[in-house]
């Protein structure tokens, strides 16, 4: 392997793994460790809204993630196209969210589609823009709070 190869594929698993720490701070209800993973004029867009810097996307994650006792963000799939100090994302997630916890009888599951724009910064990799697109559902949430992710 030479050493562009390396520098890649260490890029690559920086990439993946800033993507799964996202999932972690939604799951964990950690909103201000959103922060780091974002750049600070990042766009979040989802069917809840946009949300732009990141107070914005702080508020907005904490507004549709605070509700449910049971949330469970599993991103897989993930293709990366990088171009340099920038890099496209897809990926796949599938969330759910138990309102009453682990028992809950019907948890509310949502399929969707991740896009993500990334890109270098003097910190490491950011998050510069994130989009997501529901595919599917599966028991409908029972309150209009739980949209999406």
């Amino acid at each position: 392997m030479n050493t562009a190869d390396g520098s890649a594929l260490v890029d690559r698993m920086d990439i993946e793994k800033l993507i799964s720490m996202l999932g972690r701070c939604l799951d964990e209800r950690e909103f201000e460790g959103l922060r780091s993973l974002f750049t600070p004029d990042a766009t979040v867009t989802t069917p809840g809204g946009t949300a732009t810097g990141h107070d914005a996307l702080v508020d907005q994650a904490r507004a549709r993630h605070s509700v449910d006792e049971g949330l469970q963000h599993i991103i897989t799939n993930l293709l990366v196209d990088l171009e340099r100090d920038r890099a496209s994302v897809r990926a796949n997630l599938l969330v759910s969210f138990a309102r009453s916890g682990p028992a809950d009888p019907l948890p509310f599951l949502l399929g969707e589609v991740y896009r993500f724009d990334v890109r270098r910064t003097t910190e490491g990799w950011r998050i510069s823009a994130l989009r997501s697109t529901p595919v599917w559902t599966l028991n409908q949430p029972r309150t209009s709070s739980v949209v999406s992710s």
